[in-house]
């Protein structure tokens, strides 16, 4: 259908979903800036999907947007503070956020080599599949 070439072998079939994930990232980020009128300044990544380490860097690169990964527990830990403020335990948003960046470890990305990654997005927007 787009006359791509299969990928060969176990680690370019991966490359091949890890770039692809990127780009599609970087679509659907695109997409919501342009339907919200504002621009995300940093994307996170949260649960097990951020311990992918080089996804997330293709998703810096992809997006030109830093990447902030973590933590890999976010739903639990969301949902015991979401409940413990709830209680009366943590008194504001601001507190529950601290909370947060004091108990759970995240990981920083900087986009690098964006130009190839817009060059692929080029190709990757007009994928019948895709556009």
């Amino acid at each position: 259908k787009t006359n791509q070439e299969v990928p060969d072998d176990e680690g370019a079939v991966i490359r091949c979903a890890l770039e692809s994930l990127a780009l599609k990232y970087r679509q659907v980020l695109e997409r919501l800036e342009g339907l919200s009128g504002h621009k995300t300044e940093v994307i996170h990544i949260v649960g097990g999907g951020s311990q992918n380490e080089l996804l997330n860097q293709f998703a810096a690169d992809a997006c030109h947007r830093p990447v902030v990964a973590g933590p890999i527990e976010a739903t639990a830990l969301g949902n015991v503070l979401v409940q413990a403020r709830t209680a009366g335990e943590i008194g504001s948003l601001a507190d529950l956020r601290a909370i947060v960046r004091e108990s759970a470890s995240v990981r920083h990305y900087e986009p690098q080599n964006s130009a190839a990654w817009d060059d692929a997005y080029a190709r990757f927007v007009t994928l019948p599949a895709i556009a």
